[in-house]
């Protein structure tokens, strides 16, 4: 038995390339000679990677019989003729080293070392190779399920990936086997193991879809300025034409849909509202707040601040289901944006609210405008219940609000 049949394993088959195999492999046989004979400066250690042959020589200068003052350096002529008959003083002699030279204990620790030192590379490996991937689009199969995360093997690589539940999207549901899509989040070390997150709540998610999905953003002619999320719910996605005869809203949805409606699949029915980007912040804020209609916007631009009036029918397509239209407008435009109808639509039987300020807080009556009712009657249209949703009022709160907006008509 010679050194490859112990060591074979690691000739081939591992993902690291050959000049650090090669100084591994060095590293590891001269560590093991050194703990023999005290030193490694006499000694060749020859990898060849090709063949997966691995050869230790030692090397010492022949000299005259009882003239050996370093034995680390030096061997008798007669020793010398040992190994070959043809040597001569001098000369320099090469004795080959095998495992006998070593002892079974030695070798099965100098292949435990090896071992963790290939383990480590592998690990420094796919941190490195992961890292540059942050922000791809990765395609899995469903490994295993578990309560707080689904591990993913990597269908290109064979890597392990971690889809955590928080970044999955409402209605996420997996079976080991499926295939799963989303984008390299991060790669964190635990325990000095490489994680790689997946996540498909991320922003940067819809974008790799759509990168997918219209070639002409994969191309650079159109991209995507802003996208903002509320994964599973509602998004929305400002996106701009390099070229004046592409239009960049049909581009992404398609047509009839077809484009959009694969990703919209693929997001658990995610209502995506695509827009053109402009600078003109009024116009933007205007397509942000789609699909509502805008009657007018104020500005304050030193406070990032926007008035928007609307018709009142238009008020809660504004607002959205539980806010989340507005939300995402202003997260995409980065403007606060407070809705209110228009004051010629205020009936006449109707009290603002601001008549109430001795009966509702400031604060509460603030709260209420800021979900686009300023009058009694916007207030009483809405339920108890959606008001708490709406705004951050406690349930009894909102009871006793409603309680004495309705006693100003009941008199």
């Amino acid at each position: 038995m010679n050194l490859v049949d112990i060591f074979s394993e690691f000739k081939a088959g591992k993902n690291i390339d050959r000049p650090t195999m090669v100084r591994v492999l060095e590293d590891v046989f001269r560590t093991l000679i050194r703990k023999k004979y005290g030193s490694d400066e006499n000694f060749d250690v020859i990898v060849n990677t090709q063949k997966g042959d691995l050869e230790l020589w030692r090397v010492r200068e022949i000299v005259s019989d009882g003239e050996v003052t370093d034995d680390r350096s030096q061997i008798s002529i007669s020793e010398a003729l040992s190994i070959d008959e043809d040597y001569e003083i001098g000369e320099e002699c090469y004795e080959q080293l095998f495992l006998e030279h070593f002892g079974r204990r030695a070798i099965m620790a100098a292949r435990q070392t090896l071992i963790s030192r290939i383990m480590e590379l592998e690990k420094d490996e796919i941190y490195r190779k992961y890292s540059e991937r942050v922000g791809e689009l990765v395609v899995g199969e469903v490994h295993q399920v578990l309560k707080r995360e689904i591990l993913i093997i990597d269908d290109v690589t064979g890597t392990e990936l971690v889809l955590p539940r928080t970044e999955t999207i409402n209605g996420d549901f997996f079976r080991k086997g499926e295939m799963v899509r989303g984008v390299i989040k991060e790669v964190e070390m635990r325990n000095n193991n490489p994680v790689v997150i997946v996540s498909r709540t991320a922003n940067l998610f819809l974008e790799k879809l759509l990168e997918k999905e219209v070639p002409e953003i994969e191309d650079g002619l159109i991209v995507a300025r802003s996208i903002v999320r509320i994964p599973g719910d509602r998004a929305k996605v400002a996106v701009e034409s390099y070229d004046d005869r592409i239009d960049p809203v049909g581009a992404c949805v398609g047509m009839k849909g077809s484009r959009i409606h694969g990703i919209v699949r693929e997001l658990n029915n995610e209502n995506i509202d695509i827009i053109n980007f402009t600078n003109n912040v009024s116009l933007y804020i205007q397509r942000a707040l789609t699909p509502a209609k805008v009657t007018s916007i104020t500005l304050d631009t030193e406070k990032k601040q926007a008035s928007v009036f609307l018709e009142p029918d238009q008020v809660s397509l504004a607002i959205g289901k539980g806010g989340t239209n507005i939300k995402l407008a202003s997260r995409l435009t980065g403007y606060e944006i407070d809705v209110y109808r228009n004051n010629d639509e205020v009936e006449i039987d109707d009290v603002d609210l601001d008549e109430f300020t001795d009966e509702i807080e400031d604060w509460i009556i603030e709260a209420l405008k800021g979900i686009g009712c300023d009058t009694a009657r916007s207030v009483l249209n809405l339920s108890w219940e959606e008001i708490v949703r709406r705004t951050d009022l406690e349930e009894e709160t909102a009871k006793e609000l409603l309680s004495i907006l309705a006693a100003e008509f009941e008199e």
